[in-house]
């Protein structure tokens, strides 16, 4: 943790990557303060069957965190929110309150 300001701030790395050739994540990567609300996107080229994503810690496996089914347009895992909009094939996810434990790499990804 770093002191600044006489204030305890944490800075968090939200990083984005692709998994597939058909998503596209945005952005590419996040620094942001403790406490802030952060949403990333994703979007994909083809028909929609099953989206997921996941998370990486460093040097740890992926780790589903939330799974939507084709015929669902939103979903919650505690902080975490996504939701998708098939007429614009974009996914978004939401996380509420961020903490220093998010500090991840995140992914999404699709079955077609």
């Amino acid at each position: 943790m770093e002191k600044l300001f006489g204030m305890s701030v944490v800075i968090l790395w939200l990083q984005l990557a692709r998994v597939k050739s058909q998503v596209e994540q945005n952005p590419e990567a996040l620094h942001i303060q403790e406490g802030e609300n952060v949403t990333m996107n994703c979007s994909y080229k083809t028909t929609l069957g099953n989206l997921q994503w996941y998370r990486q810690d460093s040097g740890r496996r992926l780790i589903l965190q939330i799974l939507i089914l084709s015929n669902e347009k939103e979903k919650s895992n505690g902080r975490l929110r996504v939701t998708v909009d098939t007429s614009t094939k974009i996914s978004f996810l939401f996380i509420a309150v961020s903490q220093a434990a998010d500090t991840a790499t995140y992914f999404c990804a699709l079955d077609t």
